[in-house]
């Protein structure tokens, strides 16, 4: 039998980073235990395609009962725990890997959506209630982010050894050095977006049904 796990990726620096805060965190609270289960992470590749195929590789190895997926998003100012995937990739510029899908479903045939099933106004509400900025987000954008999320949450519609995992995904800002040259650019020190994701899991793990509530909203 498989041990529980938490499984959380983050992916490699694009559009010219050197560092992305989303695995930052992951690869920080790997092997973490303070939510009472094991955290397993996995490092993707921003390239479509193959970052589903790394996803793939580490649910089929871990089969946790926890998915968060965690991307990056400059110019936020906060945590964004993202509502619904949409079933479109259309990038604006080339992912890591020179491709540039336009008007491409994620999965062919696939509904046009899928919500999150994280209690994500929980998730804000705990988050705020620790100081820390964090709103809901309705759109996940149609890039790697999204391409990602909307697998994720196909495969734990579809896959019956995943029918019992819970998962979605999480937006957060730049690091203040990323932020640092961009005049009105918002950024969140590693410290304090490494807690959020220890709050976001305690509060996913505690939470099964979500509270109703205005949680505030970004994009």
């Amino acid at each position: 039998m498989t041990t529980p796990c938490i499984l959380l990726t983050g992916f490699e620096p694009f559009g010219g980073e050197t560092v992305n805060p989303s695995w930052e965190i992951a690869r920080a609270l790997d092997g973490w235990t303070g939510a009472g289960i094991p955290i397993r992470t996995a490092l993707l590749p921003c390239v479509f395609g193959e970052a589903i195929q790394r996803l793939d590789a580490a649910l089929n190895e871990w089969r946790p009962t926890l998915v968060l997926c965690l991307g990056q998003a400059g110019g936020r100012d906060g945590i964004s725990i993202e509502r619904a995937a949409l079933n479109v990739d259309d990038a604006r510029l080339p992912d890591n890997g020179g491709r540039q899908p336009i008007d491409d479903a994620v999965v062919a045939g696939g509904p046009a959506a899928y919500f999150s099933t994280l209690p994500i106004k929980a998730i804000v509400h705990d988050l705020r209630a620790a100081d820390i900025a964090a709103a809901v987000s309705n759109t996940a954008g149609t890039f790697v982010c999204n391409h990602v999320f909307y697998a994720l949450m196909h495969r734990l519609a579809t896959v019956p050894a995943l029918a019992r995992t819970r998962g979605g995904f999480v937006h957060v800002p730049y690091l203040p050095e990323q932020a640092g040259g961009r005049p009105g650019v918002p950024g969140m020190a590693l410290a304090t977006q490494i807690e959020a994701l220890r709050v976001t899991i305690r509060s996913a793990l505690a939470t099964h049904d979500d509270i109703r509530e205005t949680a505030g909203q970004t994009h």
